[in-house]
This record gives C-alpha cells, structure tokens and sequence, in this order.
C-alpha cells in the first residue's frame, strides 16, 4: 500500500504542469490566470486562426518527416552492422553514433552553430534538417542496436543456406522481425525534431522557424492561453503517438526491451 502511494504521488508530481496547463486552455479570460474565470474553446478557435503558429507547425511537421526518414535510412544499416557483423572499431562506430546523447543539447547546438556559419547552413532547410539528424540519429541506433541484437540469428543462417541472397535476408527476415523497434525508431525520431527547441534555436533565422521556437517567441511578447491551447494540442498528438505505438505492438517489446 506505501508504495502505490508513492508511485501515485510520483505520477500526479509528474502530471501536474500538463493538468494546470489543460485547465488554463480553457480559460475564458484574455490572461493566464488560475483557476479561470471560465471555460471556453476561443483560444483553440484563435489557435487554428494564427497564421505564425499553423505555418511554424506545418514546417515542423515537414522537417521532422524528412528527418525522420533520414534517419531510418542512416540509422538502421548502422545498427544492423553493429550488431550483426563483426570488425575492427564497431565500438568506436557506436560510441561516436551515440556520443550526442551524453551531450547536453546547449552545448551540442552551440557546436553545430559554429561549424554551420562558415559553410552556410545557419538559417538554412539543410542545415536545419542536419541539426535535427544529429540528436535523432542517437536514439534510432541505440534503439535499433538493442532490437536487432535480440533477433535470434538462426532464421536468418537458415534463410541463407536455403539460397536467399543476403538482401532477401534482410528484407523478407530481419526487417519484418525488427518491426516494433523500427516503428519505435521512427516515432521516437519524429517526436525528438518536432519538439527540438534548443539546438533549433541556434540555427533558425528570421524567415526560417519551427514550431518549438515560435512558441517561444510568442511567449516573450504574450501573455494569453493560446499558447496552452498549443500546448494540449501537442501534448494530445504525443500521446496518440504512443498509445498507438502501444496498441499495435506494445511500447516495450517496441523499444527492445
């Protein structure tokens, strides 16, 4: 009983800012005050109106998409060859694929601005979609690292001894049974871009920004709910990302556990 009492306590400590932000989202008042004066659906309504914040959103969901797919594409041959093939400095590969996960995401977007500005890339799609690449290609190889090692490597010797070329392996064995982590991968991948504010923070300019930096800005200036109607949308989109990570094939057994 004192532990569900502390798991309980733990959850509601964890859960309180997004509660207190979904009550100030129905506020009727022009400010951000709690508990409102009244509950009322205008700041979704004046949401769906900002033309600032819609376009910011629907450039963050671009970018997280090609991102995303980058990633994948980079990400899951680098883990297959970690984990399934053997050769000198595979450690060294995985530590330097994983190394931006250790840093903190100031310093690391401080970085990438630094080696951005002479070549060009601040301010730029490219260079954007490179910074995003660079703390979302972590996760996809750790995650897929993690899935594929525990994929048991008899299915794909017998596969190959039958006479299936080693892309027919990879294709019709390996990637069908590393499915939950590759979908974990790609949820995971498209969370972290669309959510990225620090390192985008760095690099974005004055007719380039994503949603996480708009909000931002709009925060400095405002202080209405709108930006907590923003809030719930997001924190709903996030959640249905899960939950149908969950539904369809569990969120631990997807994340290799």
């Amino acid at each position: 009983m004192g532990f569900r009492l502390v798991v309980l306590c733990g959850y509601l400590f964890l859960l309180a800012p997004g509660i207190f932000v979904a009550i100030i989202a129905f506020s009727s008042d022009r400010f951000l005050t709690f508990p409102p004066p009244g509950l009322s659906l205008r700041w979704f309504a004046a949401l769906w109106e900002h033309e600032a914040l819609m376009g910011a959103m629907r450039r963050s969901a671009i970018l997280a998409s090609v991102v995303t797919v980058t990633a994948l594409a980079i990400g899951v041959p680098a883990a297959y060859a970690i984990a399934r093939l053997s050769f000198r400095g595979r450690d060294a590969i995985f530590a330097a694929l994983t190394a931006p996960l250790l840093l903190p995401t100031l310093v690391l977007g401080l970085g990438i601005l630094l080696v951005f500005f002479p070549f060009g890339l601040a301010a730029t799609w490219p260079g954007l979609a490179i910074a995003h690449l660079a703390v979302t290609l972590p996760f996809v190889v750790r995650i897929m690292v993690t899935a594929l090692s525990t994929l048991p490597p008899d299915l794909e010797d017998a596969a190959a001894t039958l006479g299936a070329t080693p892309f027919t392996v990879v294709r019709r064995i390996t990637l069908p049974l590393a499915l939950p982590g590759l979908i974990a991968s790609a949820a995971l991948a498209f969370l972290i871009s669309f959510d990225e504010v620090v390192i985008s923070l760095f690099i974005v300019g004055p007719r380039l920004s994503t949603l996480p930096v708009e909000m931002y800005r709009y925060v400095e200036g405002h202080t209405d709910p709108l930006v907590a109607a923003l809030a719930v949308v997001l924190i709903t989109l996030s959640l249905g990302v899960v939950l149908l990570v969950e539904r369809l094939l569990g969120f631990m057994r997807a994340v290799g556990r």
